[in-house]
């Protein structure tokens, strides 16, 4: 069905129809000017926004609707949660070019839904419009946290402990595998065209006719590409334990982008090794097929959406002992710098080497 058909209030009914509400803050949803959400007593609110541009976050070529619907509202729950928040709240705007169907923007929804559902999260709202350079989806997600809870950028401090949830670079090794085989598919669809036309045969049918690419054994890279998963677990895990981390970020530049930004805000220096940091084994052999190096693909990959937090150097005992969590370094003064310590022990200065969409 053309999206036409329904015009732009038509669309969002059809998308939002069923949807159910499942927390008592939301008030109203989806169907008036504005929601209205209620305050939860003794807690504070926190609100993020993060926009995906065709071309630049995702391309379709490989990125399925679904999954990428998916992944729009992981990378926000994600910083929600990297506060010590709890997400309760999104809203959803689109702007789609010509191309897309009714069905197509069903299937991105279906995602989101998914998403949501999984973290007990109501979609109260949004935006829909057109769009001459392909689809952007701009999400803004609301969360909640008591006011102690709440965990900053700047509150590292000299001798606090550097950890990571979960793996990193996966998710970067994903992205390659994909981008290998688009222009692997790409050079195949040219010579199918050239050998068509050479035989006179159908174009389309020599098209359709290329293999898929196989990916057996990197199913895990590829899920941690197009279907990441914000750690609500690991702040639970914190909570459960009685540690409140003393700063935090998610990892979605990359580690070293990240970290740097945490010394900055805490005006500190810190130390990490390079033979802490974990490495999956599925991202460790694929970076050696494509002659890598496996930690700076882990330092820089970016992503992740993995945990990045410190925490006091007494909860050694307690943090070392939580399933999915590594310490990999320590918290120093700032004039002593931001340092990786190598495998053979040599000290190299950490750069910010990850993802930046604006820079030249």
């Amino acid at each position: 069905m053309e999206i036409s058909e329904l015009g732009e209030f038509g669309l969002i009914k059809r998308l939002t129809k069923d949807l159910e509400h499942k927390n008592t803050s939301t008030l109203k949803g989806v169907g008036d000017d504005c929601a209205v959400i209620a305050p939860e007593e003794g807690m504070q609110t926190v609100i993020t926004t993060d926009m995906l541009m065709e071309g630049v976050h995702f391309d379709l070529t490989y990125m399925p609707l679904k999954h990428l619907g998916y992944k729009a509202v992981m990378v926000n729950l994600s910083d929600i949660y990297a506060m010590n928040a709890i997400p309760r709240q999104i809203t959803v705007s689109i702007a789609l070019g010509k191309r897309f169907q009714v069905e197509d923007i069903e299937e991105l929804y279906n995602g989101m839904r998914l998403a949501c559902d999984a973290h007990d999260v109501d979609i109260v709202g949004g935006d829909t419009t057109s769009s001459m350079t392909g689809l952007a989806i701009s999400i803004t997600a609301i969360g909640v946290a008591p006011k102690d809870a709440i965990t900053y950028r700047n509150g590292a401090r000299e001798t606090d402990l550097i950890c990571v949830s979960g793996n990193l670079g996966a998710a970067y090794m994903g992205l390659q595998l994909l981008e290998r085989e688009k222009a692997v598919y790409r050079q195949m669809v040219r010579n199918a065209e050239d050998e068509a036309r050479a035989n006179g045969t159908n174009i389309e049918d020599a098209i359709n006719a290329i293999p898929q690419p196989d990916f057996a054994g990197r199913e895990y890279l590829l899920e941690r590409q197009m279907r990441p998963e914000a750690r609500k677990d690991i702040v639970q895990r914190l909570k459960e334990a009685g540690i409140k981390p003393t700063s935090m970020m998610d990892i979605s530049d990359g580690l070293s982008s990240e970290l740097l930004h945490i010394c900055h805000e805490s005006k500190c220096g810190c130390r990490i090794y390079e033979e802490r940091i974990p490495i999956d084994y599925q991202t460790a052999v694929t970076a050696e097929e494509f002659n890598l190096n496996v930690s700076t693909c882990a330092l820089n990959g970016g992503e992740d959406y993995e945990l990045l937090f410190t925490v006091p150097l007494t909860a050694n005992d307690i943090v070392s002992g939580i399933d999915d969590i590594k310490v990999i370094g320590y918290i120093t003064q700032e004039s002593l710098g931001k340092a990786l310590i190598t495998r053979d022990g040599q000290e190299f200065e950490l750069k910010a080497q990850g993802w930046n969409p604006l820079k030249g």
